[in-house]
């Protein structure tokens, strides 16, 4: 656990072996540049499910092995069982750890991975094997269903890096809405996220529009947990670029009429050039945020869109992956 939590910053869960602790099965640790970066904009809070078991370091390694119906967490080289070590120390970890907005976690382990972790048939050598999902961020996902949960190889992609951040802030945000328990705050929320929300998911974002409005008078709380529900099913997935490009369309709306013919036209043509994926989602909203400047729009430099996470953690590098 960190020493203190910055209110001012999100906090995130990071598996311990990605650059804090040698932990892992061998005895190394794994470097990330994505969670290095990251340090100076969070608060970490860290763990290690397997040592946290008992299983000391260096350690031989254990699988997820599907026996009788069920996941079990298997160590081959003792022929021992830990599933019901992880299970308990899973729940008392969730149960203890405060609050977050977070979790990156080692990829493909069976503990931590969340997705493509191999699970034997059996637990035999030779036995075949199928996707699944590590113990620990079984218990995770299914304790943070709005939370951003992501592997650290994952996050060397683009597009999944911007969602993870894009979430993570709008999330922490929100956090501090619920806290204010004020449907006033909810409201500026609301109107400071429109644009983020139409390009993320345009009928979630009329859904919680309606929340707001709260025509049947629900009492604040109610209200708030209704709009945290609606709010992680419209950032489930990534946004999509024709969905960004209405988007762009709706701003462009504000102030189209008091442009020339030749800034319209160089402006419909970056947003082609986005949809074939030629310029950097960046280089239109800076545009479109020029021009919100010099027309003095006030609704819209306060929209989330422009910087939906600190401008120092943009980062387009793309491992393809």
């Amino acid at each position: 656990m960190p020493e203190s939590i910055d209110a001012k910053k999100p906090t995130i869960l990071v598996s311990k072996c990605l650059g804090f602790c040698k932990c892992r099965y061998n005895g190394d640790v794994l470097s990330s540049a994505f969670v290095e970066a990251l340090k100076p904009h969070v608060n970490y809070i860290t763990a290690c499910p397997e040592v946290e078991i008992g299983l000391g370091v260096p350690r031989n390694p254990v699988r997820l092995v599907s026996r009788g119906g069920a996941i079990e967490l298997y160590q081959p080289a003792e022929d021992k069982t830990y599933t019901q070590q992880m299970n308990r120390y899973s729940e008392s970890f969730f149960d203890s750890v405060g609050e977050l907005h977070g979790l990156i976690l080692k990829g493909r382990s069976p503990s931590c991975g969340i997705k493509d972790v191999k699970v034997y048939s059996g637990v035999e050598k030779s036995s075949s094997s199928q996707k699944g999902v590590g113990l620990f961020a079984a218990h995770a996902i299914a304790r943070y269903p709005n939370l951003p949960i992501e592997e650290e190889g994952r996050l060397t992609n683009y597009a999944i890096r911007e969602h993870f951040l894009t979430k993570l802030y709008t999330v922490f945000r929100f956090q501090q809405v619920k806290q204010s328990a004020s449907m006033k705050e909810l409201v500026r929320f609301h109107s400071e996220h429109k644009f983020l929300l139409m390009a993320y998911h345009q009928t979630q974002l009329r859904l919680l529009g309606k929340i707001v409005a709260n025509p049947e008078k629900k009492p604040v709380s109610e209200v708030l947990d209704l709009y945290e529900q609606h709010l992680g099913l419209a950032f489930l997935r990534p946004p999509t670029r024709n969905n960004y490009i209405n988007t762009f369309q709706h701003i462009f709306g504000y102030f189209s009429d008091a442009l020339s013919d030749k800034e319209k036209s160089f402006l419909l043509d970056r947003f082609q050039k986005y949809r074939e994926d030629k310029v950097h989602i960046s280089a239109i909203l800076n545009v479109l945020r020029s021009y919100a400047i010099q027309h003095n729009h006030d609704y819209l430099l306060n929209q989330a869109i422009w910087s939906a996470y600190p401008e120092e953690l943009l980062d387009i590098s793309d491992s393809g992956r």
